[in-house]
This record gives structure tokens, sequence and C-alpha cells, in this order.
């Protein structure tokens, strides 16, 4: 213990701070399918230099995370890395497509904690009770997306004084907190264990607090970015949430578009006060890593994306039929790199029928 206690007055002298590994609930790591902006290992690697010792690896890849041997390859990549653990989250739905539910038991059984398709709110109500109570059947929560996408259509930013300033569309509030009122009741209905991800406004953190104080079995994350910025961002100011001003840079930077949008200052005041008092129950990183191509790029990307994806069909194909599993239609990678082959080719036609055409006007 002495040497613990020195250790730990070391690193208070230098201002750092010693505590237990921090656990990410929420994060991307973009393996299968999108390699280029990261892989399990580096993102293992990643977390464990900054901290985390555990981290929960979100299904939205390519394939989606909805079958058993696809979570058991990500644990034992997992594994492999001898980093940081992983623990995988799998789909809700097949392919996170929101129309028929995956094998929630099976999945469970292979190692899955959680089940959302993040990104993709669940948006049939019928199927949402249902995810709730196959769920509770597997011990296991639901960490939902809640996001009313039709309010939400076409907007780019929170909806409010600072989109109408900037002629942005916005994403009002009511678009998260309609969909976090419908997924309590079905909590309430079913009695399954439901964990809302990013909660960004101060109407939904209100409806978390009601509902813990009613007995539900219900739990909230929050993320750095809606703790410490706001809407204002997206007009070029450059102030932390705490501070009356700021820098400025220059407005409309992409980089501050988020989903959940960053919201209002009492947005953020909101959602510290419900950390404080435990409405709130984790801050989540939701991690997310994009690769940015140049134009160069997208040739060589999308002969290595077709490459992966056949692959993998080829060996979920053979691992499905040797488990007994029913094949599923998560191979949506594949299909979309042959669309675009098509689209090129049919483009390279028609280019080429033009410059013929000019050749002749000009004999």
């Amino acid at each position: 213990m002495s040497v613990i206690s020195d250790l730990k007055r070391d690193a208070e002298k230098r201002g750092l701070i010693t505590a237990p590994g921090f656990i990410d609930l929420h994060a991307h790591l973009r393996e299968p399918g999108f390699e280029e902006s990261e892989t399990i290992a580096t993102g293992a690697r990643a977390a464990l230099e900054g901290g985390f010792t555990t981290i929960c690896a979100m299904p939205n890849t390519e394939p989606a995370i909805d079958s058993p041997g696809l979570v058991a390859e990500l644990i034992a990549r997992g594994s492999a890395a001898r980093a940081a653990r992983v623990l995988p989250i799998a789909c809700i739905t097949r392919g996170r497509k929101g129309l028929a539910l995956a094998d929630l038991v099976e999945l469970a059984s292979a190692g899955a904690v959680a089940f959302s398709d993040d990104g993709s709110p669940v948006a049939d109500a019928q199927l949402f009770r249902n995810a709730l109570e196959y769920a509770r059947a597997a011990g296991r929560p639901i960490l939902e997306h809640s996001q009313d996408l039709a309010l939400s259509a076409g907007g780019v930013m929170h909806e409010g004084v600072v989109s109408a300033r900037l002629g942005l569309a916005g994403m009002p509030a009511a678009a998260e907190e309609s969909a976090i009122a419908r997924d309590l009741a079905l909590a309430r209905l079913t009695g399954g264990r439901l964990h809302l991800s990013h909660v960004s406004t101060a109407g939904s953190v209100e409806l978390v607090r009601r509902a813990k104080a009613d007995g539900l079995a219900i739990s909230a994350e929050v993320t750095p970015h809606h703790l410490a910025l706001t809407d204002e961002w997206v007009s070029g100011s450059r102030a932390f949430a705490w501070e009356d001003d700021g820098p400025r840079a220059a407005p409309y930077d992409t980089a501050t578009k988020v989903n959940p949008p960053l919201r209002t200052s009492a947005d953020v005041r909101a959602c510290w006060a419900g950390l404080m008092d435990g409405t709130i129950d984790a801050i989540a990183t939701d991690h997310a890593p994009r690769y940015r191509c140049r134009l160069g790029d997208l040739g060589a990307r999308r002969r290595r994306a077709h490459g992966r994806s056949r692959a993998r069909a080829r060996d979920r194909r053979a691992g499905e039929r040797s488990r007994g599993h029913r094949p599923t239609c998560a191979m949506d990678a594949q299909r979309r790199v042959v669309a675009v082959a098509r689209e090129e080719h049919a483009t390279h036609r028609a280019r080429a029928g033009r410059s013929r055409d000019d050749g002749r006007r000009r004999r």
C-alpha cells in the first residue's frame, strides 16, 4: 500500500490523476468494414493510452454485428489486441434495418453484453417492445439511440436561435424527447432494462429523472461534447459552456456537426445537473473516428471493401451453415459496392459515347 500511496502522491505533484480504469459504454471501433478509420486493435490500444481499460464496441459496422459468429470474431480480435478489454454490443435488428429482430438470445450466449441499433433508432414500437422483452429474457439491456427521424429529417444542427441566424435546417429537441418518452413507456410496459444513449436536452433529462423516481430499470449517458459545447460552436464560437466568452473561428465548421446535435447552454446546464444528482449515470465518449479520403483513393477503397465483403460473406455463410443458423441479409456493403460499380460503368459508357460523337462532328 505504501508503494501505491507514493505513486499517487508523485502523480498528483505532476498534475496527474490516479483513478481506477475508465469504462467507455459507447465506442465505435469501425471494424469490420471501415478499417481505414480504425481497427479493433488500434482502438483498444488508443483507449488504454487514454486510461480506459474496458470499452463497449457498437455494432454499426459492415456487416453489422447481428450474428453469433461476428460477435465471437469481435471478441477474439479484442483479446488478440492485448490492450483495453473489448465488450461487444450486438444489433437489435438484422442489419440494423429496423425490420426484423436479430437472434437476441443467441447473440447474448455468444458474448454480446447489450443490444443496440445505434445511429438507426428502432422506429417500429411493436418491434422495440419485442426487443425489450427478448433482451429481458436474455438478461441484457437495450441501448437506444432515441430520435424521431421524421421530426429531425433534413436537420443539420439544433433547431433554435442559432440555426435561424445561420439559415440552417434544425433538429428540434422534441425529436429526442418524444422518442425517449415512447421508449420509457415501453420499458414500463415490458419491465426490460433500457439504457438511453447520449441524452442531450433538458427535457430528456427531466423525463429520465421522473422515470427513475417511478422505479423503472433505466440508465442514461451523456457525452463529453454535450457537457462542454453549445450550438454556438456551429456559428464559430470557441468558448466552452462554462465560459462567458472565448475565441472565434469560421462558422459552419463541419466538425461541429454531431448527432444528437450540440444544444443550447440551458440544455448543457441540465445535463450537468442530471449528472450531479444521479439522473444521468455515466459519461460515454461516443468515440467515432472517420477516415477522410481524397477522390483518388475512392477506387482503391471500393476495391478493398468489395474484396473484404465477399470474403466475409463467404466465411459467414460457411460458419452459419455449420452451426445451423439461418442465413441473414447483412451484406449491404457488397450490394453498395456493386451498385457503385454499375453506376461508374454506366457513366464511363456515357462519356465514351459523347467522345465518339464529338469525334464524328470534328471529322
